[in-house]
């Protein structure tokens, strides 16, 4: 399991690295690794490497409102926390139902606090509403981003491990 821990901190370098390309808003890797070192990571310390990949990132690209910030933060380690309830509940189905509930997730503690903590937005209940309906193509691009590079992080972490135990049963034979 060691090797687990080194992919781990492998594929939060990448997500790192991602925020520095031109990307559209919110197609980001960020919940996959989050997700994907829930599931892993062989304690749930390895959550923290992806939060110091998004710290340093963030030192570079510079931080916003501190409340926005925790946050989002906060939002992403609960997707880690899915990720620790998948582990021992993997399937096909539960990885499609932990990406999508991730993404809304994301979405609905993220832009809450944009409306809370903000001052974009009234602080009443159709200034919630505006926020949340002003946010639905980001939440688009969120969902999108967290098919596509779950479906790569898992997909292609079980396919070698699923080739590995392969080829240990073919040279064992």
């Amino acid at each position: 399991m060691k090797k687990n821990i080194l992919l781990i901190i492998i594929v939060s370098l990448v997500a790192l690295a991602a925020r520095f390309i031109p990307h559209i808003p919110n197609f980001s890797p960020l919940a996959s690794v989050f997700l994907f070192a829930g599931v892993y990571g062989k304690s749930k310390q390895y959550i923290l490497l992806p939060l110091i990949a998004l710290f340093i990132s963030d030192l570079f690209l510079g931080f916003y409102k501190l409340e926005i910030v925790l946050a989002v933060y906060g939002s992403l380690s609960l997707i880690g926390v899915i990720g620790f309830w998948l582990k021992k509940n993997k399937n096909i189905l539960n990885i499609a139902s932990s990406v999508l509930a991730s993404a809304l997730l994301f979405f609905l503690l993220t832009n809450f606090a944009v409306w809370y903590f903000g001052t974009w937005y009234s602080h009443d209940l159709s200034g919630l509403l505006l926020c949340y309906n002003l946010a639905i193509p980001f939440f688009k691009s969120t969902l999108l981003s967290n098919i596509i590079y779950s479906t790569l992080l898992f997909g292609v972490y079980e396919f070698v491990l699923y080739t590995i135990k392969e080829k240990k049963l073919i040279t064992n034979e």
